[in-house]
């Protein structure tokens, strides 16, 4: 381990320039010029969050004929992809486009904005996306904004016997020009700037400030330029742990719970000195909505909190104001995030004592993933070499605990033609004979609860670390270890509660097992039918017989030089393989006919591969012919000659080479397809 000479480090690596520029102050006169320079600046806090999204970027893709915006900001590039949100695209916009509505004042930012959805479908992972990315934007020069303080040469009583005091809810120092000459003084800063970045005044400083701003207006008779003399604004750094700008409330014991928690509460060691409990200097503006002004709070399980927390957000979301005790309503500008699972949902909609409060919610749905790609990348961010260097993760290992997941989330299809599996496959953009992109957004609007139901990614994510825990020593993880994991927790899982459920779940188990299955062997068989030289003369030899029977020619036969009748059982052996019924052998080869002509007329030559169908069934016809070969089922017997152990050797190298094997999952994955072939013998015997 290499030493760090702390000194040089710091010195190349901190700049004091940087933290210079975070803590600027500088006078009213100073913030004004900035305001004049950057309108930006003076934004609300529904306009900042919009922003901020929006600075990151985004990009644009189609997805059943609808356009969807992906937010780049949602790959959390602050926190370098930790908590990135996947595959719930289009509830990320209707969630962006709350902001974008609240942003342009269209009525929104009077609402309470709801993250509903089931355990582990990422409501919190949004909430600590929106807090770190405003905590990182408001240190950038485009995220900017600025507070004050009240500041005197002498300590003196005004200032509660101090010769600073800061305004306990960081407020923009525009609040202090009085509200009777506002109108002109903003006419006069919004001169020439355009509708969406004019400057805007809400509301009254805080109570405390109020109370210094009219202290030392009695002092100076009324003049004003004289007051703001006391004025030092600074930059304003957002942070959670600091408690700036960012506030969360989480529900606790009832009986301990109270509303001065978000409000503020009465400092009783400073009564004496200011001889009352009214007096404002003598209260502490430190409850989750003081704290959280110019930004965010999160209520977590937000419907759990008593009633009487609830009446206080119906203020503070509707007007935007609330009420300290002993004090009038003070302004607040911050955005309201709750987020909460569905029987809190439903318990709110069956409450007619709430209908005030559901009036000012906006929901926004967070349902779990329903494509598999997408649920796939959830757990290689925890899952992959880096993390887990010395344990490899046999191929489909996440993707088989990823198809599990999901098969438990989907509806049943009401098509008799149609499976789950299918279904989830035609969700993760496959291909299926009668099925297009608007059947499957079909099956997506007929399905209404799906993604609201099913197995939660975290218990996904813990049962693969069980999985890990326990299997460690073997070197390598494969999809049975995972599977059994996934079976031995379900009794015990605390969300599950009847055992129909249960049994569903096991159900997709063996579904999920089945395409294991089907997967593995696939893979086998690519290995041992790699040969792209005797898949390119197989092919050759399809075309020629298809050409010759499509055309109605005849096929010279290379061995005997005669001309001779299309194949008929050369090509149904390769047909059959990708079951292709015999009423549907013409259309097939017409099909690949007409493509080959259609690429002839631009020059280009045909190659299997442009096919996915003909070169899966190519696989299939050479592994065929050649598994005989290599005698699989002698594997498992332990006793093989020379010239097959070394063929089984070369496609174990196949496997290892081309499709991310290791020497233990590769054998095990020939051992499994060959004890599937000994079984097939045995019951063909």
């Amino acid at each position: 381990m290499g030493t760090v000479d702390v000194k040089t480090f710091m010195r190349d690596n901190f700049k004091v320039s940087n933290f210079a520029h975070l803590h600027w102050e500088g006078s009213f006169q100073d913030y004004i010029n900035i305001v004049s320079a950057n309108p930006l600046v003076a934004r609300n806090a529904f306009q900042r969050i919009h922003d901020m999204i929006m600075s990151f970027g985004s990009e644009e893709y189609v997805e059943y004929k609808k356009d969807i915006t992906r937010y780049k900001f949602f790959d959390d590039p602050v926190g370098d992809g930790k908590d990135a949100i996947f595959g719930i695209d289009v509830h990320l916009m209707k969630l962006v486009n709350f902001f974008k509505s609240a942003a342009a004042g269209y009525g929104t930012e009077k609402r309470i904005l709801l993250l509903h959805g089931p355990v582990g479908s990422a409501k919190s992972s949004i909430a600590r996306l929106l807090k770190k990315g405003l905590e990182y934007y408001s240190r950038t020069d485009a995220g900017a904004l600025y507070t004050y303080g009240w500041h005197d040469d002498e300590v003196n009583e005004i200032l509660g016997g101090a010769d600073h005091f800061a305004c306990p809810m960081h407020e923009d120092p525009l609040k202090l020009v009085p509200i009777l000459v506002r109108k002109d003084f903003l006419d006069e800063m919004n001169r020439g700037v355009d509708g969406q970045h004019k400057v805007n005044i809400k509301g009254d400083v805080c109570p405390a400030c109020r109370y210094i701003f009219d202290s030392y207006m009695k002092k100076y008779d009324g003049n004003w330029n004289k007051v703001v003399e006391h004025i030092k604004v600074k930059r304003l750094v957002l942070s959670e742990k600091d408690r700036i700008g960012i506030g969360t409330f989480q529900p606790k014991d009832e009986k301990n719970q109270d509303s001065t928690e978000l409000t503020g509460d009465i400092n009783y060691r400073k009564i004496a000195q200011y001889g009352s409990d009214s007096d404002p200097r003598a209260f502490n503006f430190d409850g989750e909505f003081n704290i959280a002004n110019r930004g965010l709070i999160e209520f977590i399980e937000m419907l759990k909190l008593d009633v009487a927390f609830l009446y206080d957000l119906l203020g503070a979301s509707q007007e935007q104001s609330i009420k300290p005790k002993k004090f009038a309503q003070t302004e607040i500008d911050e955005v309201i995030l709750g987020h909460t699972n569905e029987p809190e949902f439903k318990k709110l909609q069956s409450n007619e004592f709430m209908e005030a409060l559901r009036d000012r919610t906006v929901k926004v749905d967070v349902p779990y993933i329903t494509r598999l790609s997408k649920e796939v990348m959830i757990y290689k961010k925890d899952f992959n070499p880096e993390k887990i260097p010395h344990i490899h993760l046999a191929p489909h290992t996440i993707d088989m605990a990823s198809t599990w997941a999901i098969l438990t989330r989907l509806e049943e299809p009401k098509k008799a033609d149609l499976t789950r599996l299918q279904k989830l496959k035609l969700y993760n953009g496959k291909t299926l004979p009668g099925y297009n992109e608007d059947n499957v957004k079909e099956l997506r609007k007929e399905a209404m609860r799906e993604g609201l139901e099913g197995i939660s990614p975290r218990y996904i994510q813990d049962k693969i670390s069980n999985a890990l825990v326990k299997n460690g020593h073997v070197g390598c993880l494969n999809p049975f270890m995972v599977f059994n994991e996934l079976e031995a927790g379900l009794k015990h899982h605390a969300l599950i509660n009847s055992q129909d459920l249960v049994e569903h779940y096991r159900e997709m188990l063996v579904v999920a097992r089945q395409e294991y299955e089907d997967i593995v062997k696939n893979d086998v068989q690519k290995a041992i039918s790699v040969d792209e030289t005797a898949i390119q003369t197989l092919c050759a030899n399809y075309i020629d017989n298809v050409k010759a029977y499509t055309q109605k020619e005849k096929v010279r036969n290379k061995y005997s030089n005669q001309l001779e009748s299309a194949d008929e059982r050369f090509m149904r052996s390769i047909e059959e393989k990708i079951d292709i019924p015999e009423s549907r052998k013409d259309d097939f080869r017409r099909e690949i006919m007409n493509y080959i002509g259609a690429l002839a007329i631009e020059g280009k030559s045909f190659d299997y591969k442009m096919n996915e169908r003909l070169h899966r069934a190519l696989e299939l016809k050479l592994f065929e012919d050649q598994k005989d070969s290599i005698k699989l089922t002698t594997i498992i017997s332990k006793v093989v000659d020379r010239e097959t152990q070394e063929k089984i050797d070369v496609v174990k190298s196949r496997l290892i080479k081309n499709q991310g094997y290791c020497e233990i999952c590769a054998t095990d994955a020939l051992n499994f397809v060959a004890s599937i072939f000994a079984k097939g013998d045995s019951a063909k015997s």
